[in-house]
């Protein structure tokens, strides 16, 4: 599924954000709001978002919405994150790519994973493996069924808002965590 065409997407922006999976990246308090964030290693945008959720009171997932026509190395840096996910480390990697914006190249790559005290083999293989390539595709469907259309879409109570979450959403999901 290259590039990851609309056309290809029967009941695009028709369906639900599927329910938290046993495969998500999950982190936070399960008592917390939910926020669901399908995002882009590539992506500026993904960036502010990940900065403006950092420490928020919520149970954040995140999930790809690598689109290669917008970013052509946003597939390729989904999967370095779900390889770098294999080893335990699908959240310090992902904070690390998004505080390197210019460094999505494979060199920096490799160092991250030499930072992060990855094994560098297992990472190659990994990032190749034909079930990380499903993995990241489902994501992208899920994404685009569901009506996502710009990196980020952060999903509150099943309804989407794009881009990097605004003042008001971020004090609505404190106000609803606040004991």
């Amino acid at each position: 599924m290259p590039g990851y065409a609309c056309a290809e997407m029967p009941g695009l922006g028709s369906a639900a954000i599927p329910a938290v999976r046993a495969d998500d990246h999950v982190r936070g308090d399960a008592a917390a709001p939910l926020v669901v964030v399908y995002g882009d290693f590539t992506c500026p945008r993904c960036a502010v978002a990940w900065e403006r959720l950092a420490g928020e009171p919520v149970l954040l997932v995140f999930r790809h919405f690598a689109l290669k026509a917008k970013h052509p190395r946003a597939v390729a840096l989904a999967h370095a994150a779900e390889a770098a996910g294999r080893q335990e480390a699908f959240w310090p990697w992902a904070q690390a790519t998004y505080a390197e914006q210019g460094r999505l190249d494979d060199p920096h790559l490799w160092a991250r994973v030499e930072r992060l005290g990855l094994d560098l083999d297992r990472f190659e293989a990994d990032r190749r493996d034909a079930e990380v390539a499903a993995r990241v595709a489902a994501d992208v469907r899920d994404a685009l069924r569901a009506g996502a259309t710009a990196t980020p879409t952060v999903f509150v109570d099943g309804v989407g808002h794009p881009g990097p979450p605004e003042d008001a959403l971020l004090a609505r999901l404190r106000a609803r965590a606040a004991p």
